[in-house]
């Protein structure tokens, strides 16, 4: 007697041969990205280790230290008392090198092949993340080591956001972009969460672990990559997205030289797969300049600049809080920290659901961004009464703020990539990506660095500081939310008059 079909078969067949191969392109470029931030978040968790309150930390048996000695339990050369300044010179010596390299990374993004790129932009990370742990067993105490290694990391890290977001963008249309992109974005939240939960687990025996492990990982990931990702539809006769317009009228129309030949499904697989390398061979990449001309690629990348400086400002410096107001170890604030980011993921899933059901990225992003201000400023002054009421607000918190962020790097960008005034070049998303993020980028390298600054004049002071950087993202997107309301207002009259037809 036979049996049915084996109920996971049965799940498997309901899917199309182009459905699986879009879901592993979501997999294998939500792991690949996952890698890169795991690889960021340990600094933030380290830091309460490389300078703590040694009053509270049992001296060993066997210390050479004398009892005298308050800063014995600290990592020179963070034992000083502008441990801060030098916190925060290390932050941005990879923060400002992934902002310069960011603007150069999209050039190359779109002239090299992505698998390539993405591999050697892991594999080098891997390295640098594992370089800065190895500081800790080489016993190294001079500070342009870690700045040094710091900036190598950012150049190399800049390899990986607008490769994948350029390679999701090949795979994926217009369609439901946003609430997809929303669920592939939590990658960054993932990535943080277990970049502190590894980190934490080494942070007060061998905080050198807390690097090299994350590293090594990632170096891992790269030779993955090399392995299996597919850049585009074509090379596995896959069907191409449609990202404009719609899939009848596109077949319709005559040949456009500017566009390259268009492809017909019944042809055969030779004239497929000729017809494809053609295709793909016609556009050529976009200048940066032409890339800022198309329309909301300024309002964006200016919005996300400061949405990125409180978003990057909490990644770096929630930890330090949390050990310094509420007196937690180092891994318990490393634990706690990761809440926001859970809270990012689910905005980021809800922004993306929202935007695609309103039809408007720019007033979700505005409505989160307001919303985020009042929230920042009531998580400092009453979000450490209590562990329940520091949960609920660092969820709250990690939504609003990393909502937009995580809309605007993912399906803002990949809209702004692929804008119909590019008239089927698909060539320009990683520049737009590029574009976007790095403006972004020198957000997320100005928001640590003032709170370097500001946090001894106290945390008040941070919290005006980012509540200040949100109300100006949310300004800066006005113009394009005035349009989303008059396209809103022209549809409503549209469909009115259809219906007293």
């Amino acid at each position: 007697m036979r049996s049915s079909l084996a109920p996971g078969i049965w799940f498997l067949r309901a899917f199309s041969r182009d459905s699986k191969y879009r879901a592993f392109i979501l997999l294998i470029t939500f792991l690949i990205y996952t890698c890169y931030h795991m690889s960021r978040k340990p600094i933030s968790v380290v830091k309460s280790r490389l300078h703590h309150n040694c009053s509270e930390v049992i001296q060993p048996v066997n210390s050479t230290h004398s009892l005298n000695d308050t800063t014995w339990c600290n990592w020179a050369p963070f034992d000083k008392s502008n441990y801060k300044e030098l916190l925060g010179a290390v932050d941005n010596a990879f923060l400002v090198a992934y902002a310069i390299g960011m603007f150069i990374s999209g050039i190359f993004g779109e002239r090299l092949p992505l698998r390539y790129y993405l591999t050697a932009g892991m594999l080098l990370s891997g390295l640098f993340t594992s370089l800065f742990g190895l500081g800790y067993f080489w016993n190294i105490h001079v500070l342009w080591y870690f700045v040094l290694v710091q900036i190598f990391n950012g150049l190399v890290q800049t390899t990986g956001w607008p490769a994948v977001v350029s390679c999701v963008g090949n795979w994926f249309g217009k369609g439901k972009r946003g609430l997809i992109m929303g669920i592939w974005n939590s990658h960054t939240s993932v990535g943080n969460i277990l970049g502190s939960l590894l980190a934490g687990v080494w942070v007060d025996q061998q905080w050198g672990l807390s690097f090299v492990v994350p590293g090594v990982i990632t170096a891992i990931m790269g030779v993955i990559t090399f392995f299996f990702l597919i850049e585009y539809p074509e090379d596995v006769d896959c069907s191409p997205p449609q990202h404009h317009g719609n899939p009848e009228e596109s077949q319709d129309q005559p040949e456009d030289p500017a566009n390259g030949p268009s492809c017909n499904k019944e042809s055969s697989l030779e004239s497929a797969v000729t017809c494809s390398k053609e295709a793909s061979a016609q556009p050529s990449a976009i200048s940066f300049f032409g890339a800022l001309r198309i329309p909301g690629v300024v309002e964006f990348s200016l919005c996300l600049l400061f949405a990125k400086l409180v978003s990057y400002t909490f990644l770096y410096w929630l930890p330090l809080y949390i050990s310094n107001v509420v007196h937690f170890t180092a891994k318990e604030a490393g634990d706690l920290s990761t809440l926001f980011d859970v809270g990012g993921i689910i905005g980021g899933i809800l922004a993306g659901l929202v935007s695609d059901y309103i039809n408007g990225r720019a007033t979700t992003c505005c409505v989160m961004l307001i919303l985020a201000a009042p929230m920042m400023f009531l998580y400092n002054h009453v979000g450490q009464r209590g562990i329940g009421i520091s949960i609920v607000m660092l969820l709250i918190c990690g939504a609003l703020v990393n909502g937009p962020y995580a809309l605007i790097t993912t399906a803002v960008s990949a809209d702004l990539g692929t804008h119909k005034s590019l008239k089927g070049n698909a060539k320009a998303l990683s520049t737009v990506t590029a574009i976007i993020d790095g403006t972004g980028s020198i957000g997320a390298a100005l928001g640590p660095l003032l709170a370097g600054l500001i946090s001894p004049t106290g945390w008040n002071n941070v919290f005006y500081m980012l509540i200040a950087a949100d109300v100006l993202a949310c300004l800066l997107l006005c113009r394009l939310v005035y349009k989303e309301i008059l396209a809103w207002k022209s549809s409503l009259s549209k469909d009115r008059g259809y219906r007293e037809m």
